[in-house]
């Protein structure tokens, strides 16, 4: 067996002030798998500011929280460590296909999603003061390109080095980094080499979309590098101030649902146990769960089969949560009239089907003449702006025509 430690630093509460909250320690077992140990400080207790950095799993006690689940890794804590291209980043850089779950929580960034930090002094380092600036990213993108072609960050030209950052957000494996303008940080999500369709365009319309069926989404922008364009989302786990970032805590759909992140292991992906969670941890259950219900009828109508745990969260903006807005909404089109959705959505498990959806209203706490209101207003919505808002962010019709099948597919209406 092998042990390792470091100490979690949180950001607090509407504070610019990073403090020690605890220890987290990982030992690997000779017979496979790993225990996860956390515990708080003392001195962290005590605060009359501390906040839990999971009230459910992890509630502010002076117990040893140990877990086997997760890979030995809490779910607020492993929603800290960098996403499938941040690790590719760190890979990169370091050199090494070897590293393991504390090894990616050391080598993450200082602006990884929500409000904690990991490092093996008691005390937290200080802050870094540079961010990645909008008109960097020209730079950034050459840098992206050179990551995606295996190339080590070491081996960048100087202008490129300090660029070759693991910029993290919640979902998705899409090269991106963070990027600061005026008062605000945004992810800048870059085209892949993998990429079908014009992605910023596509992504952008469908986060423009969603705002039209009154669903919560961050501001973006969609910016021209030469024949290519990138997509800007603003963050909603980071709030200026004259001196720095509030970082807000965060928890995803995967942690507050308890649930394994391998598709094999996936009974507790729902979103009718995502209401059911709501319903126990948001500071308004009514209106969140109202949003999470139009939010799996958006998706089932642009057959975004992506919509799995990672692609929801809450947001704690000081003590207490909310359901995050949504992000990473993308269609996939297929010829198939049987459209499923990543998470269960009613008694029809995933089935992207109306009746299926129907069938678990009152879940959400709704009535089902109003669901099905809702559910009408959303396929109307949907149906009559999806080609023009990919048009209006920048897509072509060939663009609209590789998606187009993705949109109020026919079998929606299968009984």
């Amino acid at each position: 067996m092998t042990s390792r430690q470091c100490y979690v630093y949180v950001q607090l509460p509407r504070s610019l002030e990073v403090v020690t909250c605890g220890r987290y320690e990982r030992e690997t077992l000779s017979t496979g798998g790993a225990v996860g140990r956390f515990v708080y400080g003392r001195r962290y207790r005590e605060r009359r500011d501390a906040a839990p950095l999971d009230p459910i799993a992890l509630p502010l006690t002076d117990g040893i929280v140990e877990t086997a689940r997760l890979g030995g890794v809490p779910g607020a804590i492993r929603d800290a460590a960098p996403d499938s291209w941040g690790r590719l980043v760190i890979d990169r850089g370091l050199g090494r296909s070897d590293l393991d779950e504390m090894d990616y929580l050391l080598h993450g960034p200082e602006d990884r999603v929500g409000a904690l930090a990991f490092g093996l002094g008691k005390e937290p380092p200080p802050p870094t003061a540079r961010f990645n600036r909008i008109v960097e990213l020209s730079d950034l993108r050459e840098a992206v390109r050179r990551i995606e072609a295996g190339e080590n960050p070491a081996t960048f030209p100087s202008h490129l080095k300090d660029l070759a950052a693991p910029g993290t957000s919640l979902g998705g494996s899409r090269p991106k980094a963070v990027v600061e303008e005026g008062d605000s940080l945004w992810v800048a999500k870059f085209p892949s080499k993998a990429d079908r369709w014009n992605n910023a365009a596509v992504e952008g319309a469908m986060l423009a979309l969603a705002r039209h069926c009154d669903i919560q989404v961050p501001p973006i922008r969609i910016e021209k590098l030469g024949g290519e364009k990138v997509l800007l989302v603003k963050r909603f786990d980071r709030e200026r101030r004259k001196t720095g970032y509030v970082r807000h805590r965060v928890l995803s759909g995967l942690t507050i649902l308890d649930a394994e992140e391998s598709v094999t292991e996936r009974s507790r992906w729902s979103y009718l146990l995502l209401a059911d969670e709501l319903q126990r941890r948001s500071e308004r259950p009514r209106e969140d769960k109202a949003e999470m219900f139009r939010r799996m009828v958006f998706n089932a109508l642009i057959s975004n089969a992506d919509d799995h745990p990672r692609n929801h969260a809450l947001v704690a903006r000081g003590a207490t949560w909310s359901l995050a807005p949504a992000y990473d909404l993308t269609p996939h089109p297929s010829f198939s009239q049987e459209r499923s959705l990543a998470l269960i959505a009613g008694r029809n498990g995933r089935a992207a089907r109306r009746s299926n959806l129907l069938s678990a209203a009152p879940r959400f706490g709704l009535a089902e003449p109003d669901a099905g209101a809702i559910i009408d207003k959303i396929k109307k919505i949907v149906a009559k702006k999806w080609d023009s808002e990919v048009r209006r962010e920048g897509g072509s019709g060939k663009d609209c025509d590789e998606i187009r099948s993705a949109f109020v597919h026919e079998g929606f209406e299968y009984t």
